[in-house]
């Protein structure tokens, strides 16, 4: 069989390139025979929740400070049951329909499933807050942030149960430690003016 000019052209070049390979000692390959590798990519790593509270404090904009914050919420909020999940989702329609009984039930399920879930004790105390049980609303803070001391809505949460029972030293404290977790926040900034001069004392 007779070969065109094209073929014979282009075996003459495979087979020049292929006795470049042996003179070389097989260090020669030919281009068209493995694509280059294309360049990797490296996967960031997850931010951890340590780092958004660390980025949550040393935050100087306000803005920049809620959009962290609402991260952290978002973090929190993840039960890690599906079950409690649906469970908390029912809750939340409950209180939704002013069903703050029946709220409470489903909460009691849910912490009960998972006793270790801070926001979920802090949830739940919010529902005894609607139903003015302040005693178990602060047990249930409390235990909250036993789970997570950086829960800067427990511990907001704490203050203003706290000022209602006229506890202006134990609400200050809270507001602070809040505030300690979370600079930016205006709502603890305002409170904690109103405050200190009652406990503090003020300058002369």
């Amino acid at each position: 069989m007779m070969f065109d000019r094209a073929g014979y052209l282009l075996v003459s070049r495979l087979g020049l390139a292929v006795c470049l390979a042996f003179v070389l000692g097989g260090s020669a390959t030919i281009a068209l025979a493995k694509p280059a590798p294309e360049r990797e990519r490296k996967a960031h790593p997850p931010v951890s929740l340590d780092d958004l509270y660390v980025r949550l404090k040393e935050a100087d904009d306000p803005a920049e400070a809620k959009g962290i914050a609402g991260l952290i919420e978002r973090r929190l909020a993840r039960s890690g049951s599906a079950t409690v999940d649906l469970l908390t989702d029912r809750a939340r329609e409950a209180m939704a329909g002013n069903d703050v009984p029946l709220a409470v039930e489903l909460m009691d399920r849910a912490v009960a499933l998972e006793p270790t879930w801070s926001e979920g004790w802090n949830r739940r105390a919010t529902l005894f807050f609607r139903l003015s049980d302040s005693p178990s609303a602060i047990a249930d803070l409390e235990r909250a942030l036993v789970l997570e001391p950086r829960h800067f809505e427990a511990w907001a949460a704490l203050g203003k149960l706290y000022l209602a029972d006229d506890d202006k030293r134990r609400a200050l404290e809270a507001f602070r430690r809040a505030e300690n977790i979370y600079p930016q926040w205006d709502v603890l900034k305002k409170a904690i003016e109103r405050l200190a001069p009652d406990v503090d004392g003020r300058d002369l």
